[in-house]
């Protein structure tokens, strides 16, 4: 008896690096990926708001994810990348990365549901992993990496 699958259910990734670890980024929420830039920082804001940046004409508010995942603080070099989402609740918003790899097609039939980890862990931004090439890839559930906790 064969195995039923879904067939053809694919979802486009951009893969990015934060320190060794690899994620992906559902491609549909990216609106541009730009050089990093001079951030203006903003008082009274928390640690992983870095700060706005003007992007033509339009002032975007720039996170550290690293900050927001509890991992050590972003250290720009030439690979350092800001990543612009679109987000239904939270709207516009860049994302510093260490780099930008690639964008990679993932099935969805490939993919693995998260482990059950502990909700107060940095894990809780992670919404599945998916199997890319023999490794594996950490998928961000980005509306969890925004939210304000």
């Amino acid at each position: 008896m064969e195995e039923l699958k879904l067939v053809g259910e694919t979802i486009q990734y951009i893969v990015i690096r934060l320190g060794q670890e690899q994620y992906g980024i559902d491609i549909k929420y990216i609106d541009n990926i730009v050089r990093m830039q001079h951030v203006t920082r903003v008082p009274k804001m928390p640690a992983y708001l870095k700060g706005v940046i003007n992007l033509r004409g339009e002032v975007i508010p720039i996170m550290s994810i690293k900050l927001k995942m509890g991992l050590e603080e972003d250290e720009a070099t030439k690979a350092t990348r800001i990543i612009i989402v679109k987000l239904e609740q939270a709207g516009t918003i860049g994302m510093i990365v260490d780099e930008v790899k690639e964008v990679v097609t993932l099935d969805l039939a490939e993919q693995v549901e998260k482990l059950a980890y502990d909700k107060e862990e940095k894990n809780n931004f992670v919404q599945s992993v998916g199997k890319y090439e023999g490794g594996l890839i950490s998928l961000l559930d980005l509306n969890a990496v925004v939210q304000e906790k």
